[in-house]
């Protein structure tokens, strides 16, 4: 496993809003999106979190048996793809269910199969995409905070190339 660095603004090791279960959350610190009304404003600005490798993070992780499942969130996890691809392939190996949220469209992460945004999407299961937007904020969504973004099944979505939203009664 390569030793990359992720920059991360934190971690929750026991979320239970940031997708179905008992998950670990990393956030990932970096984002151009920079949406008015963000949840996490403090994780926009780049490089000022702390540096942690996939292995440390990766062991992080598997300290906990009742986690089954992994959330990329942020700042935003697209904007440090190569690490994060590895990181999450060594997840999928592990057989971890992993999330990702950000604020660009799905569509503009697979225009380019060549990609390290395409690399990082290959190996998610569910992509809750879209930025956020204040006029459409809503409590009333399960795990997204407006109503513009999708909840999508990744693999079908690549697959069938474009964005298949997911069906499954754990997501929505």
């Amino acid at each position: 496993m390569e030793n990359l660095k992720i920059n991360v603004s934190g971690f929750n090791k026991n979320s239970i809003t940031d997708g179905p279960g008992i998950r670990f959350v990393i956030y990932t610190q970096g984002c151009i999106h920079n949406c008015a009304g963000c949840h996490n404003p403090q994780t926009h600005s780049f490089g000022t979190g702390e540096d942690y490798t996939v292995t440390q993070i990766m062991e992080m992780i598997q300290k906990d048996p009742l986690v089954k499942g992994v959330t990329f969130s942020g700042g935003d996890p697209f904007c440090q793809p190569k690490p994060l691809a590895v990181l999450a392939k060594e997840l999928k190996r592990n057989g971890y269910e992993i999330c990702a949220f950000t604020g660009y469209l799905f569509e503009q992460l697979i225009s380019d199969k060549n990609d390290d945004k395409y690399n990082l999407l290959e190996n998610i299961d569910i992509l809750i995409d879209g930025p956020f937007i204040e006029s459409q904020k809503s409590l009333d969504l399960r795990f997204k905070g407006s109503r513009n973004q999708r909840t999508i099944d990744v693999p079908r979505s690549l697959e069938k190339e474009c964005a298949v939203l997911s069906e499954s009664p754990r997501w929505t």
